[in-house]
């Protein structure tokens, strides 16, 4: 015992020798002392510096384009801005008016293009007297070298209309085309108009116009929320859909952008009419879906939005994955849900819901609606939404994140907002990660819960604590790739060295694992 305490004693001489030689700097207590915290995990934010991104615009539902430099998003209600940073966003044009430079002809085609839905002269009238014009999405048509925009006009939650414009410009103006796909028509609402001439009646058999007068919107869908993607191999795809029947996907001609009509196949969930079933069904929450090939891991990620949009409505970004354009779209289970599902929040990995961190004055909440971007110049990897916040409002603002893939391909968003920066690619030394985080879950509920942070040490020598929390962590050497483990779930990310949303410089975190994101931050 005595031999013990004189090499103890022995080892924080020579420490205390070389600090004083050093001036303090080559003194490594976590070397000496791997456990040693200066913590007691009671979560304080004191001294840490709070602010504001004041975004300049308010774009819901935005959907995400680069195009000559700069970036742009198109959001419902005839919402447009730019940007050059992806955090400063400028109006282009805002609000439903003839003057809105977004469209040139919006309503002057009285008679078409709100004949079915979306205004109070419709079909299926409005509830109000507002035109409804949403969720626009906008792709550069390589064989027309236009801009095409994909957007819907809707009257109630299960009738709406798919359709199109073009424009040689990406900040438009817009000149529609035509409409592609129809919803919550019946026998006696398709009687009344001629608006049955744009349904393709051949290729669709007009099946849904004779075999029932009520719409079955627990298996076929709203036809909303269009967006349009290449495959890997040149072929041009929509999917849209929300609640209702789910998510859909459809074929269009690339020279055209036009619909292409498939041969129905309910063994594998084809429609001749509404296309290809992916997930989702029976009037539960998912809506917003974005697919995103990337050549990196050589998958289609469809990204989807669960929950209610209000503020306290659960809404929340999730995510699932294909080798294939058309599916099978699974999560980190390998799992989906469908219309037989009853519980749907346990499926889909959740990239960000309700949460607090630090240096965020308020809470986001209802982050949701997301397209997600490959900048072309850069190869960063971008995810893009709407936020609300825990203010009492409605009031929303877009947030662009960007986020990497992990070592298995799955995405991992980092925790603020971008700032321009990039992930080391040589790695981080240990010293550099080593330390206490602030640290949230994500989980995978469905509700207005905010995730608050915990206080958690990863120290020089692979351990994990905090209160109550033991575990392990890992860093593949040179490179950012690292793995956390805790109460038996493994969570597999990356680090990052950042700016958080005040500015100051943060080394953080991200990670997944059984379709739960957790994300650490840590001040030095």
């Amino acid at each position: 015992m005595m031999q013990k305490k004189k090499a103890v004693i022995g080892i924080l001489a020579a420490a205390v020798v070389a600090a004083g030689i050093c001036g303090g700097v080559c003194l490594n207590f976590d070397r000496i002392f791997p456990e040693k915290i200066s913590s007691d995990f009671k979560v304080s934010y004191d001294g840490i510096k709070t602010g504001t991104i004041k975004a300049g615009a308010s774009v819901h539902d935005p959907s995400i384009l680069k195009a000559d430099g700069k970036y742009y998003i198109y959001g419902s209600h005839m919402t447009e801005a730019f940007s050059d940073d992806l955090r400063n966003w400028t109006y282009y044009g805002n609000g439903y008016s003839k003057t809105n430079p977004i469209f040139d002809n919006l309503f002057d085609k009285a008679g078409h293009v709100f004949d079915y839905a979306g205004s109070k002269n419709s079909v299926i009238p409005t509830d109000d007297r507002h035109f409804h014009v949403w969720a626009p999405d906008v792709i550069y048509n390589k064989a027309q070298k236009k801009y095409f925009m994909y957007f819907c006009t809707s009257s109630t939650w299960n009738a709406s209309n798919l359709c199109y414009a073009t424009s040689d410009k990406p900040e438009g103006p817009f000149a529609w085309k035509g409409a592609l796909i129809y919803s919550g028509f019946t026998q006696g609402t398709i009687e009344k108009t001629d608006v049955l001439k744009y349904v393709d009646k051949e290729t669709a058999e007009d099946t849904y116009i004779t075999k029932s007068n009520e719409y079955n919107f627990n298996e076929y869908p709203n036809a909303i929320d269009p967006t349009v993607f290449y495959d890997k191999a040149g072929g041009m795809w929509m999917v849209y859909g929300s609640w209702s029947g789910g998510i859909y996907l459809i074929q269009l001609d690339p020279e055209t952008g036009e619909v292409i009509h498939p041969k129905a196949d309910p063994a594998n969930h084809v429609d001749a009419y509404f296309g290809k079933r992916l997930i989702g069904g029976k009037h539960k929450s998912i809506e917003g879906p974005y697919i995103l090939y990337d050549p990196d891991s050589d998958y289609y990620y469809l990204y989807v939005s669960y929950g209610a949009l209000s503020r306290e409505g659960g809404y929340q970004i999730r995510v699932f994955r294909s080798k294939t354009v058309d599916g099978d779209y699974v999560d980190m289970n390998g799992k989906s849900p469908q219309l037989d599902t009853a519980d749907h929040s346990a499926y889909g990995l959740k990239l960000s819901g309700n949460y607090f961190l630090p240096s965020l004055e308020k809470a986001y909440m209802a982050t949701g609606h997301n397209s997600a971007m490959i900048d072309e110049d850069t190869g960063k990897k971008y995810i893009c939404y709407h936020t609300r916040f825990d203010n009492g409002s409605e009031n929303h603002e877009p947030r662009v994140k960007q986020y990497f893939l992990n070592a298995e391909g799955w995405p991992c968003v980092l925790p603020y907002a971008t700032d321009g920066e990039s992930i080391s690619e040589n790695g981080y030394d240990k010293k550099d990660v080593a330390g206490e985080y602030y640290v949230i879950n994500q989980g995978t509920a469905i509700d207005k819960n905010i995730a608050q942070p915990v206080k958690l040490v990863l120290s020089a020598r692979g351990k994990v604590y905090g209160d109550g929390v033991t575990g392990t962590w890992t860093m593949k050497k040179g490179t950012c790739d690292m793995t956390l483990t805790c109460k038996d779930k493994t969570y597999s990310g990356i680090f990052c060295k950042m700016k958080d949303e005040a500015g100051t410089d943060v080394m953080t975190f991200s990670a997944v694992g059984g379709n739960e994101s957790v994300w650490g931050v840590m001040y030095k």
